[in-house]
């Protein structure tokens, strides 16, 4: 995925000499190759996000588009007050990759997971927030960022995640997409990384004669209510399944939507629990907080027999 959106940028930098990147000494193994073709266009900040960003600012005001690259939670809530102040108030064309979404980096502890950041970055004025999830989405919503004005906030994986879609989709900015041409009556809805879990516990329903449509949201924000319903259509129960906290996030979107619209569906919410004090991979952390395919499953059908 990180190997996708570098390779894309390249594309793109050769394209428009307006195209630059700032990372704050990470990325390494996998941004030299832009760095290495683009010198005069590639900074390293240091550990310095506050000053990365302001200084990805200054460039986009002077007519640059810019990408800041860090780890998780660090270009995010680390610099919020420049995220908000200079990016977003201004309107700069400055995009966000934070690279280990959710419990990406399960091993290095709470400091290191990125489980707020789409709460966070959707509430911010202006600011689009994409979470792709495998590296054909990434490509694509790459291509989205640098030709969608203003801010712009990605988040990706790390961990080799298995590719859901067999061709390159078309992505359209806030648009869902339908994975499966399932039209059973519960519909499975998730968004960055976790969808290739959700669409394993789609199969492991089917084996067991439950049809589920999966609903992937490249988009947190904005969402496309109007085809997001229509996915809908049919439906008796709304699972959706996240790699975040409660608030704010997916979920809190999905329902937001289902509210306004007065649906009469029934809609459940998988997450995160506020603190994780656990240490370990994030395979082994999505087991042990039930975002596995199995335990994604298990809960489907039981929500379906109490219905």
């Amino acid at each position: 995925m990180r190997n996708a959106f570098c390779n894309v940028l390249i594309e793109m930098a050769r394209q428009d000499e307006r195209v630059w990147l700032l990372t704050g000494d990470l990325g390494f193994s996998v941004l030299e190759p832009f760095a290495k073709e683009f010198p005069s266009r590639f900074v390293n900040a240091g550990v310095a996000e506050q000053n990365m960003t302001g200084v990805a600012t200054g460039l986009s005001l002077s007519g640059k588009i810019v990408f800041t690259y860090s780890i998780a939670n660090f270009p995010t809530i680390r610099c919020l007050e420049q995220i908000r102040n200079d990016v977003c108030y201004h309107k700069a064309n400055v995009k966000i990759v934070a690279v280990g979404g959710g419990l990406c980096y399960g091993t290095a502890g709470f400091s290191h997971h990125a489980t707020e950041d789409l709460a966070i970055m959707r509430a911010l004025p202006g600011m689009v927030v994409a979470a792709p999830s495998d590296a054909l989405e990434a490509a694509q919503i790459t291509r989205l960022a640098i030709t969608t004005p203003g801010p712009f906030y990605m988040v990706l994986g790390k961990n080799n995640e298995p590719t859901v879609h067999a061709n390159p989709p078309m992505l359209n900015l806030g648009e869902p997409l339908c994975l499966n041409k399932n039209l059973g009556e519960i519909a499975l809805v998730s968004t960055g990384t976790l969808v290739s879990e959700v669409l394993r516990a789609a199969e492991m329903l089917k084996s067991s004669g439950i049809e589920a449509r999966v609903l992937s949201m490249p988009f947190i924000k904005p969402i496309d209510c109007e085809k997001f319903l229509q996915f809908l259509d049919g439906c008796r129960l709304v699972l959706v399944v996240e790699e975040h906290t409660a608030f704010g996030g997916l979920g809190s979107a999905i329902a937001e939507i289902l509210a306004e619209a007065s649906l009469d569906i029934k809609f459940v919410r998988i997450h995160l629990p506020e603190f994780i004090n656990f240490i370990g991979s994030q395979k082994e952390l999505r087991k042990m907080l039930g975002l596995d395919a199995h335990s994604i499953a298990n809960r489907a059908m039981t929500l379906l027999t109490k219905n």
